[in-house]
């Protein structure tokens, strides 16, 4: 009798794609999970200073030992470093806005006691306003990424995305499949709003940039294949919309098993069709996830819809911006007139960017749209909602704020004040 092989599942051959048409079909079978609303995740990044000497960018070993001195975390969240040394907060899935929101304060405290112990503040910009880009993040995939970057010609707005930008994401439920069309629609449309509300980065590098969210513009001066937005043009079919822009955006590194940059123009559908040989092959199901991973558009389906187009805002506001944008996506009655009234601006990313607020359309649909949510805060919000709602009736954003602290008293003593926490 014939005695069966054992085979250790680590060398079984991973299956490679045979066509783009069998990616794009792996693609639109798991992008968005079909179910109920409610689910909040929340991600806050905050840039790294030194309290002594805020032009110094604390180095990897300084970020390590802090991290490491932190407190198991009330909220759950998860600790992590982004290339230049900014902090992320990661919370777990909520059920809804204010737990989310309530999770995420509670670890940003302790958070911030601990690093303040270590001589170190967390400062919530939309971008580093006065220190040199620089990686500090030794990780494999940042030296493949800023190789990439460099080779596509676009070395420096990769390298301010990398180490000098910051944001609140915001992750919701992808929602029933036969709302994901209205829904995914309604989140793009969203976004020049959300991103004049928010804007709070009008310095970059030490200099004044002329925009009211220099990260918006970062992202804006990257490849628009793997930074635009996902929609295509009647945005009635999601998954296949990703699934197509998935494929079309060149692949930018390559597992073997280090992460390694690809240096020339090659799109995942020529991997997977056989037009182009990467590490020797075709790709894998890994090789596709992995590739995803490396897309940034404003609104990226993860089988949940992670949202990513906004600035860090201060930690009085955050809370109210979290509570706006899921509010205006998982309340139906929000979610009609937020539809209503971004539809003029529903395409004015640069604008939005640029000039924030000081649009008259750009403010007349973030009154409407925060108006709608601040009539459904609980009363644990209304002090950070009446807050953003006089913010936009006012025309201004948080980057105002700190122009003006910049102005008044000069870009370094205006960074030294927020880092210590005394503005």
């Amino acid at each position: 009798m014939a005695v069966p092989v054992r085979t250790h599942p680590a060398r079984i051959s991973p299956v490679e794609f045979t066509s783009a048409e069998q990616a794009a079909a792996f693609i639109g079978d798991r992008c968005l999970h079909d179910g109920p609303v409610g689910r909040v995740g929340l991600e806050v990044e905050a840039h790294c200073f030194d309290l002594d000497d805020p032009l110094r960018r604390p180095d990897w070993d300084e970020l390590s030992q802090a991290i490491a001195s932190v407190p198991p975390l009330p909220g759950g969240s998860r600790i992590t470093v982004e290339p230049g040394g900014a902090v992320e907060l990661s919370g777990p899935p909520s059920d809804g806005p204010c737990a989310a929101i309530a999770g995420l304060l509670a670890d940003r405290a302790v958070l911030r006691t601990a690093f303040t112990r270590r001589g170190l503040g967390l400062v919530l910009l939309g971008a580093d306003p006065v220190r040199p880009t620089q990686r500090v993040n030794p990780g494999p995939r940042y030296q493949a990424m800023e190789q990439f970057f460099a080779a596509s010609g676009s070395a420096e707005p990769g390298a301010a995305m990398m180490t000098s930008t910051a944001s609140v994401q915001v992750n919701l439920d992808a929602g029933p499949r036969a709302g994901w069309a209205e829904r995914v629609r309604l989140a793009h449309a969203l976004g020049p709003t959300m991103i004049a509300i928010t804007a709070n980065s009008p310095l970059l590098g030490g200099q004044f940039t002329g925009w009211k969210s220099s990260r918006q513009r970062v992202w804006g001066q990257l490849d628009s294949a793997r930074c635009g937005p996902v929609l295509g043009a009647d945005g009635d079919d999601p998954a296949s919309d990703w699934a197509r822009y998935a494929l079309r955006a060149p692949v930018m590194l390559v597992n073997a098993p280090e992460a390694v940059p690809v240096t020339n123009w090659v799109p995942f559908a020529d991997w997977a069709d056989g037009r182009a040989v990467l590490g020797g092959r075709r790709p894998t199901e890994a090789d596709l996830e992995y590739h995803l991973t490396t897309l940034f558009p404003p609104v990226r389906p993860r089988r949940w819809l992670e949202i990513r187009y906004l600035d860090s805002v201060p930690d009085a506001l955050w809370p109210a911006v979290v509570f706006t944008l899921t509010t205006l996506l998982d309340d139906p009655g929000a979610a009609a007139i937020a539809a209503a009234a971004t539809a003029p601006v529903a395409t004015a990313w640069d604008r939005a960017a640029r000039i924030g607020l000081a649009d008259r359309r750009l403010q007349e649909s973030a009154i409407t749209c925060v108006s709608a949510a601040a009539e459904r805060a609980p009363a644990e919000l209304v002090e950070s909602m009446g807050q953003l709602v006089r913010s936009v009736q006012q025309g201004r954003c948080p980057a105002d704020d700190f122009a003006d602290l910049a102005v008044s008293h000069g870009i370094a003593t205006a960074v030294s004040q927020l880092v210590k926490g005394e503005f």
